[in-house]
């Protein structure tokens, strides 16, 4: 493996032979490496890579981890992949060969990770990262096993305690909403349950006011300032979801203030930030608690929870893939169903 001297640059470069995975034999070359031991690392580090090799360094590992997933995942859950691993991952294994990372490493990472006072669910979501990429190597690059696995889990997959509004203290804030586009959305969000991605990309084409509908099949993110349509966060995201009349009514009028509206433009040509600035002002006026753009959606799940609608009318409306992460998701709010349903059963019981 030689590494080259530049003459009238005054570095080194390297420069190989490699075979690429369709077996075309190719020619590599970077220059401007300040050392020839960088010149060399180069090259043994894009090698490793080309063979799938194990003892490339955690951050190479990383680099062509991101460069696969990069194709299949939505931009902006690529971006928080990216932050994740960039800000709370690598400063720790970045150098680290990773068929040398063991359980020992996983833990004494984690409880720097537990000493930062972090909330236990993004304490989990960071520690999900790092086993996902592991999990990479695992399958793709024949490495032994997941030192994440050993190592155990921490943090939470759900918060103990979950923001919401009942409907009381809804129209007490709404009624302090003043913008006519943050209300009609702040409305949108509590009767339908959907994503914000999910209502920032409605356009009136996805209304039915005769049936008193909305189709989602779309999702709306800005990132680095660029703004994408996606595909909604699952298959089941894409549905049918049937409004009160009045919210439909709402909407209509909403749309009838808006001048050379053309029937694919989105509704509400907002950010997350404009809601939760509207939200946050309102809650002020009202004394209503704070609470998230997102937990809107949780409002709307703990109405129909206390209406007593089914469960799985529920995950359709929320667009869930599975009707467990429903029940997982809310299960904490049904402790009163358990005593209503042994009351009914009593009840039955002296009627015979």
């Amino acid at each position: 493996m030689p590494a080259y001297k530049d003459a009238d640059r005054g570095t080194w470069y390297a420069k190989f032979y490699y075979t690429d995975w369709t077996g075309e034999k190719k020619v590599k070359k970077k220059r401007g490496f300040k050392k020839k031991s960088e010149a060399l690392d180069f090259e043994r580090e894009f090698l490793n890579k080309q063979q799938m090799n194990c003892d490339m360094p955690f951050k190479s590992l990383v680099d062509v981890y991101f460069e696969d997933m990069k194709t299949r995942l939505k931009a902006s859950t690529m971006s928080t992949k990216e932050y994740i691993v960039t800000h709370k991952i690598l400063p720790y294994f970045a150098e680290l060969p990773i068929n040398t990372i063991k359980a020992p490493h996983i833990r004494k990472w984690q409880n720097e990770l537990l000493s930062k006072n972090y909330s236990p669910t993004y304490v989990k979501t960071v520690n999900n990262q790092l086993s996902a990429i592991f999990n990479y190597a695992v399958r793709y690059y024949d490495l032994k096993d997941n030192p994440c696995h050993k190592a155990g889990s921490i943090g939470k997959g759900r918060a103990d305690d979950m923001d919401f509004w009942t409907l009381e203290e809804f129209n007490t804030v709404i009624s302090h909403v003043n913008d006519n586009a943050a209300k009609t959305a702040l409305i949108l969000f509590f009767y339908s349950g959907m994503r914000c991605g999910e209502l920032l990309a409605l356009t009136t084409n996805d209304f039915d006011f005769q049936a008193s509908t909305v189709t989602i099949t779309k999702s709306y993110t800005r990132l680095n300032g660029k703004d994408y349509i996606t595909e909604p966060k699952t298959p089941k995201s894409k549905r049918i979801i049937t409004l009160p009349t009045s919210v439909t009514k709402t909407i209509k009028d909403y749309i009838d203030t808006l001048y050379d509206l053309d029937p694919t433009d989105r509704l509400f040509p907002y950010t997350k930030h404009f809601f939760r600035h509207n939200m946050e002002r309102a809650c002020k006026k009202s004394g209503v608690k704070k609470i998230r753009v997102h937990d809107l959606r949780h409002s709307h799940a703990s109405l129909l929870i206390e209406m007593g609608i089914n469960i799985l009318i529920i995950s359709q409306r929320l667009g869930h893939e599975k009707v467990e992460t429903t029940l997982g998701t809310y299960s904490h709010l049904y402790p009163n169903k358990h005593e209503e349903v042994a009351n009914q059963l009593e009840a039955l019981k002296k009627e015979v």
